[in-house]
């Protein structure tokens, strides 16, 4: 066994797909250079129709979609009362339908929680895990291979169309600078499979697009976040949180870290030491000087990082602070990478501004 094998990480966070295809390193370099596919059809994916899916799905979801222009997608959050995050999405919108896929297992509790708010709206939401197939097509060649393998004119970044034959195509900004995610018919998956690896695409499986969305600092519901996570903690303001508009659950906390502070943690990656040993699993503890100051998320072994992981960290640990990751057998030395962590904005937030200067005044 070699040193890579053995330090490739422990916990498989997508049990239900292929995790490689022989070869995880060589489809991050795909994935990096020219394309690689991967199976994503674990995603649960809802489906919501009818003529008020847009002003309905807007008083419920953080992201502005009242207004979302047919041939369109993005993502969104469903937080609780206190501003905790329960559910992130990735939103696609083609003509009279808007589809939701989420994180496996997600859709019952996220589909109860809509069916539960339809009241008198004229929405339709239901459940098309068993419809629709996720695939993603991860690289610089996407737009090739799509165009070699059925035609298809890949949209903008956050464009969504129809397929021809049933299902979508999203322009996605991650896992790395350009992807798609296809939306397709479940009992064609086979057949699109084959027609994307026929037009370039290396087969790839999920370690590799983790290992790019760990590096892009993408955070992943259920393995970067805790119960106590706020979307501010992992950078889901802007792509998935509208701080403009409000009538939404936990708008108020949303609103009141935007204008009053600053979270009490962020998303950073972590460089580990990990050597020929284990590494860490998510929701492990990031220690410094014997304390705990965070926990582990999703942990990667990048083709050329090395071994990475994501941590919510406590915004006081300074970038240079010497970490250990993980407990027992594997644990392993840990640096921030200052690059993930943007420098602080010294200038007071807009309420905090307004409590100072009321404070002057008096």
């Amino acid at each position: 066994m070699s040193a890579h094998e053995e330090t490739l990480p422990g916990a498989d966070s997508d049990p239900q797909v292929p995790a490689h295809r022989g070869d995880p390193l060589a489809e991050q370099r795909a994935m990096a250079r020219t394309a690689a596919v991967v199976d994503r059809g674990h995603r649960g994916v809802i489906a919501v129709t009818g003529e008020d899916r847009l002003s309905w799905l807007h008083l419920l979801l953080t992201q502005h979609v009242s207004e979302l222009p047919a041939d369109t997608g993005t993502e969104a959050l469903v937080l609780d009362i206190n501003g905790r995050v329960l559910h992130h999405m990735v939103v696609a919108h083609t003509r009279d339908t808007v589809y939701l896929d989420t994180e496996p297992g997600d859709v019952p509790e996220l589909l109860a929680y809509l069916q539960k708010m339809v009241f008198w709206s004229k929405v339709e939401p239901r459940d098309a895990t068993d419809e629709l197939a996720v695939l993603s097509v991860v690289g610089p060649a996407t737009a090739d291979v799509l165009a070699a393998a059925a035609g298809v004119d890949v949209p903008e970044t956050h464009g969504a169309l129809a397929l021809p034959d049933g299902g979508v195509v999203r322009r996605m900004p991650w896992p790395g600078t350009d992807a798609a995610d296809l939306l397709i018919p479940r009992d064609a998956s086979s057949a699109w499979w084959e027609q994307l690896v026929a037009a370039g695409a290396r087969p790839a499986g999920t370690m590799a697009f983790e290992a790019l969305r760990v590096e892009a600092l993408r955070p992943r519901l259920h393995v970067d976040t805790d119960d106590r996570t706020i979307p501010h903690e992992v950078g889901w303001i802007g792509s998935a949180v509208h701080l403009t508009k409000g009538c939404y659950r936990g708008q108020e906390t949303v609103a009141r870290v935007a204008n009053l502070g600053r979270p009490p943690r962020r998303l950073v990656l972590l460089h580990l030491d990990g050597g020929d040993e284990r590494l860490p699993v998510p929701g492990d503890p990031v220690v410094r000087d014997g304390r705990p100051v965070g926990r582990v998320g999703t942990v990667a072994l990048h083709h050329e990082l090395g071994p990475v992981a994501l941590a919510l960290v406590k915004r006081s640990v300074p970038v240079d602070a010497e970490l250990v990751a993980g407990v027992d057998d594997r644990i392993a030395p840990a640096a921030i990478d200052p690059t993930s962590v943007l420098p602080e904005d010294d200038t007071p937030p807009p309420g905090r501004a307004a409590q100072i200067r009321g404070g002057l005044r008096g």
